[in-house]
């Protein structure tokens, strides 16, 4: 009889803490979290959030491993000019103070020769891209005098683009903005190899 009333006052305590035996045993043994795969706008999103937050350490795992990431300062993209990082060298942009060049400037075609931080205030997050006005994939949004050659260059990438079409009324949406991220995808995993600035040009 004591042993039958132990077993009550056991049973009626894991009762009172709202656990089944089956609930116990799924806290001993919990479920394998599985890692969500990320879909190309989702990547693409990550990537302008990290650029906004200058967080290149973690921005250099979002870039292609072997092909690198392209700066390209406006629409059109020049293979020749426009400068490629690997990996490795997008996750030492905070301390990098080189100057590099990035292409020519529109109208003037003088060199772009800025470093890095020079070149994202200008040419990378010059607008608060993550919270972009309107947002496409494979839709150009911004239209301007320069040629978009991005499918041509990254054939069956993703180009998800962030976009403003104007910020005062009195340039008639000629101060328009935008911030392509070129994704392409490798083993399952999506990867940032183009990152396009444009607006308007001469």
């Amino acid at each position: 009889m004591r042993m039958i009333a132990l077993l009550i006052i056991l049973v009626a305590g894991i009762s009172s803490m709202g656990c089944s035996m089956k609930e116990m045993k799924e806290m001993e043994d919990p479920e394998p979290v599985v890692e969500k795969e990320l879909s190309a706008e989702d990547s693409a999103f990550a990537a302008v959030k990290l650029l906004k937050e200058k967080d290149f350490s973690a921005l250099k795992d979002l870039i292609h491993p072997t092909k690198g990431v392209r700066f390209t300062p406006y629409g059109y993209i020049d293979v020749e000019k426009n400068l490629v990082l690997s990996a490795s060298e997008v996750g030492a942009l905070k301390e990098n103070q080189q100057i590099y060049l990035w292409g020519e400037y529109d109208g003037t075609g003088d060199p772009i020769e800025l470093s890095f931080h020079e070149y994202y205030k200008k040419f990378v997050y010059d607008a608060d891209f993550l919270h972009a006005e309107q947002i496409s994939i494979n839709k150009r949004l911004g239209h301007g005098n320069s040629i978009d050659n991005s499918m041509e260059v990254y054939p069956g990438a993703t180009v998800v683009e962030f976009h403003f079409p104007g910020f005062e009324e009195k340039y008639e949406g000629m101060d328009w903005k935008s911030l392509r991220v070129v994704i392409e995808k490798l083993d399952d995993k999506w990867y940032v190899v183009g990152i396009i600035h444009d607006q308007w040009t001469i």
